[in-house]
């Protein structure tokens, strides 16, 4: 990387040139740059379209902004104007005209990475991680939200070259979530979770209200996203919406609630608490879609938290192709309000499997 009208390196290492423009991405993210950067594309970035790159590397600016410089040709790949998707290969020379960000605080961020430093790793190799994510933690920031996983994972590993989310958990929702550390492999992961069930088998654990009476139940009830008044996104079963899948099968069954196991054939937002919702078996602790009343009343219980957790999931390796199964022990909090019901009401039903789940660290 060298500043316009300098004398590029032709001996300078792929790797040297990462670093450098690393170091570029720091400047960035400061008051402001007042001159030209020419960027060299590691591997990190091959593969990626040329809108998404200046938008996750150009923090703080306005998309608006970011394709008003694209569409006036100040961004040049190669001395060349491109289109906003072109995708960016190994040793691709970007320009990037000179872009003033707004940053927060380098304090805030700091303290954010700290408040939730505890990011247990169930699996980790050359191409991904496999995160075990704790209830109450956002993905990633936005819409309110000044910090998530991702932000929190870069903080915590300066020296990673690439970290990406290869799919999402909602905030409330604990377990498994899966990063990609190469361009490659998340890019096979994304299409590994675009296949409708078929590329991952992701299973969940969830509390639910009521007496489930079925052993296995597949429902399949399209779902529609849409706002509510006050902004907020929302999802219902709608005959226009998104044809959605999942499959539920009874663990255990007591009195007033029951413990289920939720396979997911499809990928919708909310997918499994909508589809319960629906059923009239809402989530004990969804503030969403569950029982608010019964909400209240689970706090003082001992249940603090909605009980859906991202268990296990089977999957092939992005790049090697050999199987990988991870397990996230379901959480103390969970486990904790299970083992109090289960002492204070009898049975009606329990899977084989049951003792094992609850036993699992």
């Amino acid at each position: 990387m060298e500043r316009e009208g300098g004398r590029s390196d032709g001996s300078a290492s792929l790797a040297n040139r990462d670093v450098k423009r690393r170091q570029y991405i720091r400047k960035m993210n400061g008051a402001g740059n007042n001159s030209v950067t020419h960027v060299v594309i590691g591997e990190e970035a091959q593969g990626q379209r040329l809108d998404n790159y200046l938008l996750r590397h150009c923090k703080g600016v306005p998309k608006s902004h970011v394709y008003r410089i694209l569409r006036s040709g100040e961004v040049r790949v190669n001395s060349g104007r491109v289109d906003a998707t072109y995708r960016l290969q190994l040793g691709d020379n970007v320009r990037i005209p000179p872009i003033r960000i707004a940053e927060r605080p380098q304090n805030e961020v700091e303290e954010a990475a700290k408040a939730r430093v505890d990011l247990p790793i169930i699996f980790e190799d050359d191409a991904m991680l496999v995160i075990d994510k704790p209830e109450g933690i956002a993905v990633h920031g936005g819409s309110g939200v000044s910090f998530g996983v991702i932000e929190a994972l870069r903080r915590q590993r300066p020296q990673a070259k690439f970290l990406e989310l290869a799919h999402r958990l909602d905030r409330e929702t604990s377990g498994i979530l899966l990063v990609g550390k190469k361009r490659l492999a998340l890019t096979a992961l994304h299409d590994m979770f675009r296949e409708h069930g078929a590329g991952a088998d992701k299973r969940y654990l969830v509390l639910v209200k009521g007496r489930w009476m079925n052993n296995t139940q597949h429902v399949k009830a399209p779902l529609l996203k849409y706002l509510t008044d006050s902004g907020e996104r929302r999802v219902s079963v709608h005959a226009e919406g998104k044809a959605s899948h999942t499959v539920f099968r009874l663990l255990a069954r007591w009195p007033e609630m029951s413990l289920l196991e939720a396979q997911l054939k499809t990928g919708r937002t909310h997918q499994i608490r909508v589809h319960l919702a629906h059923l009239g078996f809402p989530i004990l602790g969804d503030e969403k879609y569950g029982d608010f009343n019964l909400n209240k009343r689970l706090r003082p219980a001992g249940l603090k938290r909605m009980a859906l957790h991202a268990w296990r999931m089977a999957f092939r390796h992005p790049l090697l192709g050999t199987p990988v199964e991870c397990v996230a022990p379901l959480p103390d909090g969970i486990r904790s309000y299970i083992t109090a019901v289960d002492a204070a009401n009898s049975r009606e039903f329990v899977a084989d499997n049951l003792q094992h789940i609850l036993e699992q660290q």
